[in-house]
């Protein structure tokens, strides 16, 4: 079955996640959707200061919104944030340093933002981790789910107060197509079992990334949730990750900008919340969550239950 799911989702993938299948959906493309601006308004986005999060943050700061990055690296962040403000001239760009894959920090991070700012519009959880090895953390807990799953969970949740008290609140979230090869497995989270292996420990993040959404849509339902896969994007992290894939697909991978359209159509387009809350796109466009046949559907017991294990693991990291 996996070697069915994984000829189906590249053949798929040639065909729709390249440049080429960029360039052929955004024929469709509403170009005034994007034609807005969005002064007053504020957004956070996680690794902000490369590839599609950068991208995203300046598409974004042209039209005047308020950006919040969350970066690791506080030298590359304010390269970054410097690049944003000379091209757009907005400096209304805020540098935050917080490393996803510290637990406790997260949660510290979310409480002190919430008292430091009145409102927050627009989450986008960008950042991510592919791991070649596997690596825990200083809380013991597995690198990459603490960055791609757990921590995405508690800056979510930290931050739904003050999202709720908003205007048009939204929560996009950066999946992967690598997540239709994967069924959601909730009795392995920290891959402690069987071989590491990065690139599908990290589909299986994806695949978590878009149960998540669509359990808290179901919860939260004056925030609009969303979740997407930005196409086969050429990216440090995707040549450092996963090097003979890049070597091989780079003349067919979209850039940062493409991969951040659907990111950017998501955060500020009107027509982005007439699509109902918690579904999964491509090329702004609501798209299935699983490949005909594949087998991946998961019962709902399951996916309440990923829930419930990552409220309870966030829970013993919270600050008192």
């Amino acid at each position: 079955m996996s070697l069915y799911r994984n000829s189906a989702w590249f053949l798929k993938g040639l065909t729709e996640f390249t440049k080429n299948g960029y360039l052929s959906a955004s024929k469709r493309f509403v170009e005034k959707d994007l034609e807005v601006s969005v002064a007053g308004r504020s957004f956070m986005i996680t690794g902000a200061n490369g590839g599609i999060g950068k991208a995203t943050a300046m598409a974004i700061a042209k039209r005047g919104g308020t950006i919040h990055m969350v970066c690791r690296n506080k030298d590359k962040a304010e390269e970054a944030r410097a690049d944003i403000v000379k091209e757009t001239g907005n400096k209304e760009i805020y540098v935050h340093i917080l490393d996803l894959s510290e637990t406790k920090k997260v949660w510290e991070f979310a409480e002190g933002f919430k008292k430091k700012f009145k409102s927050l519009n627009v989450l986008i959880n960008n950042a991510g981790s592919i791991m070649s090895q596997r690596d825990v953390n200083t809380e013991g807990l597995e690198k990459s789910f603490a960055v791609n799953v757990l921590g995405i969970y508690i800056l979510t949740k930290s931050l739904i107060p003050l999202l709720e008290k908003s205007t048009d609140p939204r929560v996009i979230t950066v999946s992967s197509g690598g997540m239709l090869v994967q069924k959601l497995r909730i009795g392995n989270l920290q891959s402690e079992r069987g071989r590491f292996d990065g690139t599908m420990v990290y589909a299986q993040h994806k695949r978590q990334q878009v149960v998540l959404t669509e359990q808290l849509a179901k919860t939260h339902t004056n925030i609009h949730f969303s979740v997407m896969h930005p196409g086969w994007v050429d990216t440090p992290a995707v040549a450092n990750a996963m090097p003979d894939f890049h070597r091989s697909m780079k003349d067919s991978l979209r850039t940062p900008e493409q991969g951040a359209d659907t990111v950017v159509w998501l955060a500020i387009s009107e027509a982005a919340t007439t699509n109902p809350t918690g579904r999964f796109y491509q090329d702004r466009k609501v798209v299935p969550t699983h490949l005909p046949l594949a087998w991946t559907h998961s019962s709902p017991l399951e996916e309440q239950k990923l829930l419930l294990l990552l409220e309870d693991l966030a829970k013993t990291f919270q600050p008192h």
